[in-house]
């Protein structure tokens, strides 16, 4: 690219991404936006919950986001991965792999999580399929299912809780010995959950669609869904590298104007917040870049 000084930096192309550049480039400002093309939903066939968009493959709702936003000729894209971030008096200094150098007054992460898979066969193909995260993005495609939930302790307390909204066919694989206290495991068989602690070996599946859990004690159950909530990482180390702070669940710890504690860095999207949706990502995208472009309109005023 020839331009190498922008108004904006964002890192992460993806929903939160194209609408911060949208929001941005509408308001006139020269925008980069900088993507490795490594969205966490790119294996998950449909995305639900977001108006207009119902139903419709991720990788074409982006697509076409996209392709709205080029027409803004304040936007440009940069398609590879950003290494290295430098605060200076001028602004910053974004690095990429390839050795290229940009510059901006603000910068603007987007860069989403990267979940850490359990060391389950079968659990990698299935993540984003049958084996899902949110009800409310895909609760309704498996209603009245058999559904299995993996989690253990009070996150699986709450989780059949909320998932015994969608299904009464329901089973608790804690995956190794129960944590949960005596009056939770009696609720819980008082709402017909079945209790698995036998630790899991493998999925088997077909395409990523869910046919039995296997057990180590070579103990199948048939299921057709599976809802699990593996831990997670920020997919993106620059925001820690500029001192940013991260919270107790390791989200980028934002304040109600999507601002990082690091003057000039925002953040936006699945590295912010549990509700990891299209819809909120959008959401928080346009937002943070109207703030920004208000920001920079109070500086320079």
């Amino acid at each position: 690219m020839e331009q190498k000084t922008f108004d904006v930096i964002i890192i992460g192309g993806s929903y939160s991404g194209l609408s911060a550049a949208m929001s941005l480039g509408r308001s006139l400002r020269q925008v980069l936006v900088i993507d490795s093309g490594l969205p966490c939903n790119r294996q998950t066939p449909h995305s639900h919950n977001f108006i207009t968009q119902d139903g419709e493959k991720p990788a074409v709702i982006s697509a076409k986001a996209k392709l709205q936003v080029e027409l803004y000729k304040t936007v440009h894209f940069y398609n590879g991965l950003a290494t290295k971030a430098i605060k200076n008096e001028a602004g910053f200094e974004i690095s990429t792999e390839s050795g290229e150098i940009f510059t901006s007054r603000k910068v603007l992460f987007a860069t989403g999580v990267k979940d850490l898979i359990p060391k389950i066969n079968g659990f990698a193909e299935c993540w984003g399929i049958s084996v899902l995260h949110c009800p409310y993005c895909h609760g309704y495609e498996v209603k009245n299912e058999k559904t299995a939930i993996i989690a253990n302790g009070e996150t699986a307390f709450d989780f059949a809780k909320l998932i015994s909204n969608w299904t009464k066919d329901l089973r608790l694989c804690t995956n190794g010995k129960s944590t949960l206290t005596f009056e939770q495991t009696q609720i819980l068989q008082q709402h017909n959950v079945q209790i698995f602690e036998e630790e899991i070996d493998s999925f088997e599946h077909t395409k990523g669609y869910i046919e039995n859990i296997i057990f180590k004690n070579q103990e199948k159950v048939a299921v057709k869904a599976i809802y699990a909530r593996p831990p997670f990482e920020q997919h993106c180390h620059l925001p820690k590298d500029l001192g940013c702070e991260i919270n107790e669940q390791g989200l980028l710890k934002v304040d109600v104007m999507q601002k990082t504690n690091i003057p000039g860095v925002y953040a936006s999207g699945d590295c912010t917040t549990q509700m990891r949706s299209v819809a909120i990502a959008v959401s928080t995208g346009s937002f943070a870049g109207a703030v920004i472009n208000k920001d920079l309109i109070d500086e320079d005023f």
